[in-house]
């Protein structure tokens, strides 16, 4: 039951804080430095696909262990550790093999990742201590 609730909380939190940052606060920031780059619209199947893996590697591999051991300091940490991990994997492998991917969104990428995924986990880790 405990990771059911971890992951059904992650998964609003991720979303709801990406629709925030996506939809509104760094869409002008992403057009004005790889316009040409994106899509119109994206592309919402692999998207989903993309939440649906991301949240539960954060429930595995953050959320679940801070359970264990009673931490949300060690869920926020290793949440920012973890999504840093990951989006540097995506912002990087793009900086190193595509004409035109921007240095500045590689850095905002990586510090969004590490807060997206700290306060998705930590959310996550409060939603079990309070409905587990």
């Amino acid at each position: 039951m405990e990771l059911t609730i971890a992951f059904i909380s992650a998964a609003i939190i991720m979303g709801a804080l990406d629709y925030v940052w996506l939809g509104y606060v760094g869409k002008k920031i992403y057009y004005s430095e790889m316009g040409e780059l994106l899509l119109k619209k994206p592309n919402m199947v692999p998207a989903l696909i993309f939440y649906v893996i991301y949240v539960v590697g954060t429930v595995v591999f953050v959320v679940s262990p801070a359970l264990e051991k009673e931490s949300l300091i060690y869920a926020a940490g290793m949440g920012a550790l973890f999504g840093f991990v990951a989006y540097a994997t995506y912002d990087l492998t793009n900086l190193a093999t595509m004409k035109g991917y921007s240095r500045k969104i590689v850095v905002i990428d990586l510090l969004w990742g590490a807060l997206i995924t700290a306060l998705t986990a930590a959310g996550a880790y409060l939603a079990v201590q309070l409905l587990g």
